[in-house]
C-alpha cells in the first residue's frame, strides 16, 4: 500500500477544506486509488469495466454488507479510517466463516457533495488496513452522490479445495467453540452513547476502555481462525455479527439441534467487561455485572468465529479457540426446556435469542 499522499490533477495537495463536490469522479479516484491494496490473484485490477480475479477453487464464496451513516456508524464517533476498517472487517469475516480465504473486496461508496475529501482518503486507508489482516485486495467498485454516507462492500473468497462450512452441520455431541473477543464492540458503543468516550483519557489504568472503543470503531475479526477451523474439522460455523445468542440460535435452527452454552459468568470476557460496565452504569455492583453479561451475549459486531467441532477431534482445535458449550440432541433431557425444539440453552435455561441485533427492529 502506498503511504505517500497523492495529489489531484493539477498537483495541488488535498486540503482540509476540499469537498467531494469540488472534484470530478476521475479526480477523486486519482486521490484514493493509490491507497487501495491489490489482490495477488487479480490478473486485471481496477481501471476497466470489471476486475478479473483468479481462484484456485472453481467455487467462489460471495457476500455483501451495507453500512449506513447514522445507523451503523456516526462520523462524530468514527473517522473515515475507522469506517473503512470496519467495512472491510465485517465482510472479510463472512468469507472466513465459510472456511474460505478472503481474496478481494468490491466497494460502493455513496457520499453527499459536502463530504471532505480527506474523509474519503482516510476511508480508503482504512480499507487497506483491514485487508492487511489476510492479504485481500480492493479490486473495484463505484462512487455515487447521495443524501448520506452509505458503504456497500462485496467480498470474494477462495475455498482452496475445502468444503464450505455451513450453519447446518452441527451434530449432537459436538463442542461449541469460539475464536475472538465477545462483547467489546457493544461496550464501546455503550461508552460512546453514554458520552463516556473520553474515559480512556480519564482512566489511564483502564485499558479495557480503550480496547472496547477500538473494537466498536474498527473491530479485528478472527480471520485466520475461519479456514483453520475448517481444516481441523468444524461441522458448522458463522461469524458473530448480531450477538452470540441470536447467531447461536441460527446455527441451532439450521442444524435442527439445541445449542447449550455455558454460563457466561464463567467466561473471562465477563470479568474483562465489568470495569467498563461499571463506568457506564456508574455502579460497580450487580448492575455492572448484568450489563457486562448482556454485552457478551447480545452485543455482536466483534466478528469472532462461532463454530461446532467434533469432540473426538478436540486435540486439533486451532490455537486461541475455546469451548463455550455443547450441541444437544432434540430428544436429550435438557432439551425439554425448549419443548424439544431447536434453540439455545444458557446455563440449562432457555435463552432470549431475540435480544441480539436486528436491522429492522433496531436492536
Amino acid at each position: 500500500m502506498s503511504t505517500a499522499e497523492p495529489s489531484p490533477p493539477g498537483g495541488e495537495a488535498v486540503g482540509e477544506q476540499m469537498r467531494v463536490g469540488d472534484l470530478s469522479e476521475e479526480e477523486l479516484l486519482a486521490i484514493i486509488t493509490p491507497f487501495l491494496p491489490s489482490a495477488a490473484q487479480t490478473p486485471v485490477g481496477t481501471g476497466d469495466d470489471c476486475a478479473v480475479v483468479s481462484f484456485t477453487d472453481a467455487r467462489t464464496v460471495v457476500s455483501t454488507d451495507v453500512l449506513v451513516e447514522g445507523h451503523h456508524f456516526r462520523t462524530e464517533w468514527s473517522t473515515g479510517r475507522d469506517v473503512g476498517e470496519r467495512a472491510a472487517a465485517q465482510n472479510l469475516a463472512d468469507a472466513a466463516a465459510m472456511g474460505a480465504r478472503p481474496v478481494a473486496l468490491v466497494v460502493g461508496l455513496v457520499m453527499p457533495p459536502t463530504t471532505p475529501v480527506t474523509w474519503v482518503r482516510d476511508f480508503a486507508q482504512g480499507l487497506a488496513q483491514g485487508c492487511e489482516l489476510c492479504g485481500a485486495g480492493v479490486v473495484g467498485g463505484d462512487l455515487s452522490g447521495g443524501e448520506s454516507l452509505v458503504v456497500s462492500v462485496t467480498v470474494l473468497g477462495d475455498l482452496e479445495g475445502r468444503a464450505p462450512v455451513l450453519r447446518s452441520g452441527a451434530r449432537p455431541g459436538d463442542l461449541v467453540v469460539y475464536a475472538g473477543t465477545l462483547g467489546r464492540s457493544a461496550a464501546g458503543l455503550a461508552l460512546l452513547s453514554a458520552g463516556k468516550q473520553t474515559a480512556a483519557e480519564q482512566y489511564r489504568d483502564l485499558s479495557q476502555v480503550r480496547d472496547c472503543l477500538a473494537a466498536f470503531r474498527a473491530p479485528t475479526p478472527a480471520l485466520v481462525a475461519g479456514p483453520a477451523l475448517a481444516d481441523a474439522g468444524a461441522t458448522s460455523m458463522m461469524d458473530v455479527s448480531d450477538g452470540l445468542l441470536r447467531d447461536a440460535g441460527r446455527i441451532a435452527r439450521a442444524s435442527g439441534v439445541v445449542i447449550g452454552l455455558d454460563d457466561p459468568d464463567d467466561l473471562p470476557d465477563t470479568s474483562f467487561l465489568e470495569p467498563v460496565a461499571a463506568l457506564v452504569a456508574d455502579d460497580a455492583g450487580p448492575a455492572a455485572r448484568a450489563l457486562a453479561r448482556s454485552w457478551l451475549l447480545t452485543g455482536g459486531e466483534d466478528h469472532g468465529m462461532l463454530a461446532t467441532f467434533p469432540t473426538d477431534a478436540a486435540e486439533r482445535l486451532p490455537e486461541g479457540v475455546r469451548g463455550i458449550g455443547r450441541v444437544l440432541d432434540l430428544e436429550a433431557p435438557q432439551s425439554r426446556a425448549l419443548g424439544h425444539r431447536p434453540g439455545v440453552l444458557l446455563g440449562g435455561e432457555p435463552a432470549q435469542e431475540s435480544a441480539g441485533w436486528d436491522h429492522f427492529a433496531g436492536g
